[in-house]
């Protein structure tokens, strides 16, 4: 039995480009599952298990190979496979490239529709830790320890976009790097 949720306008591309008439999440699509509805979640689980055990083990020995694992880990995520199987494939997925769309597993529920998108830049003190802990409370800009009192969070794809407010959007900066940021994206494209 497939959960309900929102369709997409008829003609649309997908959920957040319909309302910004760009995807602000194309550059990464490719690394969010290709699904169907018949994936297996036992060989996907047994292949993030072999992915973790390498990594564990010391056994990516290249950078290109920790890149490479990287971006298994987060494909195969099992928590993620297993929301898919609640879904119809058609409503996740993008429309474009076929991968699920990157929104429906880390939105914050602002990218939906204009009056969601009102509900303020609260980030969760979870989301916080989370990102102190990974960025190891260094300013991601100027690579400068930053002191708890100074700690700023940062929307990669800007929050006024339509960036969620998740982990993987958000990045540790100093109040001095913070404020020279804009909410173009501009330069983030450029990097890529």
């Amino acid at each position: 039995m497939t959960k309900k949720h929102k369709p997409f306008p008829e003609g649309s591309v997908c959920k957040p480009c319909w309302e910004l008439r760009y995807c602000p999440y194309g550059p990464i699509v490719e690394f969010f599952p290709l699904y169907d509805g018949t994936s297996d979640l036992s060989a996907i689980e047994k292949r993030y298990g072999e992915v973790l055990s390498n990594f564990a083990r010391g056994g990516l020995k290249t950078e290109q190979d920790i890149w490479n694992g990287i971006q298994l880990v987060m494909h195969l995520n099992p928590r993620n496979w297993r929301e898919l199987q609640q879904y119809d494939p058609r409503e996740v997925s993008c429309r474009i490239w076929g991968h699920i769309c990157p929104v429906f597993l880390s939105q914050s529920r602002a990218t939906e529709t204009k009056v969601p998108r009102r509900e303020g830049r609260y980030i969760p003190r979870e989301v916080m830790l989370k990102v102190v802990r990974r960025d190891g409370q260094v300013c991601q800009e100027c690579n400068l320890y930053v002191r708890d009192d100074e700690v700023e969070f940062d929307h990669i794809i800007p929050f006024a976009l339509g960036g969620p407010t998740s982990v993987e959007n958000l990045r540790l900066l100093c109040s001095a790097c913070n404020r020279k940021k804009s909410k173009s994206i501009e330069d983030l494209l450029s990097d890529l």
